[in-house]
């Protein structure tokens, strides 16, 4: 009898933890809200469920007897995985420690208590309370939901005349309804560190460390794609990796992919961000399967069924990147050029929309209309290409 996983979103870039499972010989029980979700064409089995309602998908992870479950490049829904994992006895982390992880509020408090580099911070549930702790903070800094994912509901704030604005728009954005304000980290290298880690027996064995990349032009805080390898001196590289495997100590983290985000001040000192207990989206997965010559999903969807799993460290192939299509205006979606200088480089590429689709501006990742896959000979041609990559990209609306 075929082992069942049960799958929590299915989304575009979700699908393909389904395909993977399904590869794999398991049957795929897919729980999503939403009613036009891509991935119950691929699943088994579809319950229009909340990924976020705990009791719920325990309910239906009693009643299929499942023997694992995955909350793939969901922060949502990473939780519920691990709650339904611990009452079942099934795979998985501590529940706490992925609740910690995966708010803001906790995970700041965390990181203080056990003596990690964390920047000043406050948590509040209503304007009023927030308003009236301004004092304790110098600008800028960067407001957000305790509770959000893809940078939505953030803004960094450089003047306090924009106050009410910025927390009004985090709050439409917390599910909980409950938003941090923090001081904003001046960083010494020219990117975010970002990607994916992978840890196995509470120790981490694939360092997925990567350039975050932004569109200055259109949205300086969301992600628009990954380069490999990091910007970082061997100094700055060696402590970052110190600090994230002592965090993956410190809350008992036995198995699974990281999505993780880090600044190194111009001090050398290291600040999580982010460190979410599931895989990457924008499709990290994939990129770190042609840097590493790894299934990441495949890892992810064994280790989340008590399979055995294993991973042979290395250097990784570099130059790789990802690019997010995005655009800076809203409209009717026809199509996307690229420039004949870009082509060579492409070595795989992703359009979500299609013409006569609605286009919106990006200002979260939700918002991407696909990504590209890019390889590169050397850092100097990286480099070039990445740092003009808005003149080799024309998203065409109707009407340009």
């Amino acid at each position: 009898m075929k082992k069942t996983l049960l799958l929590l979103g299915g989304s575009a870039q979700q699908v393909v933890a389904i395909d993977t499972a399904k590869r794999l010989g398991y049957k795929t029980i897919l729980c999503d809200y939403l009613p036009d979700n891509p991935g119950q064409y691929h699943a088994d089995l579809f319950y229009q469920t909340s990924t976020t309602d705990k009791e719920a998908v325990l309910e239906i992870a009693q009643k299929e007897k499942i023997d694992g479950i995955v909350a793939y490049a969901s922060d949502p829904a990473a939780p519920t995985a691990a709650y339904v994992a611990e009452q079942l006895g099934l795979a998985g982390n501590p529940s706490g420690s992925v609740e910690t992880l995966c708010n803001k509020d906790l995970f700041r408090c965390f990181l203080l208590e056990n003596g990690f580099h964390a920047p000043q911070s406050g948590g509040y549930t209503d304007m009023a309370s927030a308003m009236g702790d301004l004092d304790r903070f110098r600008l800028p800094v960067i407001i957000k939901p305790v509770d959000s994912s893809g940078s939505k509901g953030v803004t960094v704030l450089r003047q306090w005349t924009q106050i009410e604005d910025a927390l009004q728009f985090a709050f439409s954005f917390s599910r909980n309804n409950r938003v941090i304000i923090e001081e904003f980290i001046e960083k010494s290298h020219p990117y975010l560190i970002g990607g994916d880690i992978f840890v196995l027996d509470g120790n981490v064995v694939l360092w997925g460390l990567m350039n975050c990349h932004r569109d200055e032009n259109v949205n300086a805080l969301v992600p628009v794609g990954k380069s490999y390898p990091p910007d970082l001196t061997a100094n700055d590289l060696a402590s970052v990796k110190q600090t994230l495997q002592e965090i993956v100590s410190k809350l008992q983290i036995r198995c699974g992919a990281m999505n993780v985000e880090l600044i190194v001040d111009q001090d050398g000192r290291v600040f999580p961000i982010d460190i979410g207990p599931r895989n990457g989206g924008n499709m990290i997965p994939v990129l770190l399967e042609y840097i590493w010559g790894v299934d990441i999903v495949e890892l992810t969807i064994k280790a989340a069924m008590g399979e055995p799993v294993s991973l042979a460290g290395g250097e990784g192939i570099p130059y790789y990147a990802t690019h997010n299509l995005h655009c800076d205006r809203s409209g009717i979606f026809e199509n996307i050029e690229f420039s004949q200088a870009l082509t060579p480089y492409i070595v795989r590429k992703h359009i979500y929309k299609k013409p006569g689709d609605s286009v919106e501006y990006f200002d979260n990742a939700e918002k991407a209309l696909g990504i590209v896959f890019l390889r590169f000979h050397n850092p100097q041609e990286m480099h070039e290409i990445l740092s003009q990559i808005n003149d080799h990209i024309h998203v065409v609306l109707k009407g340009d």
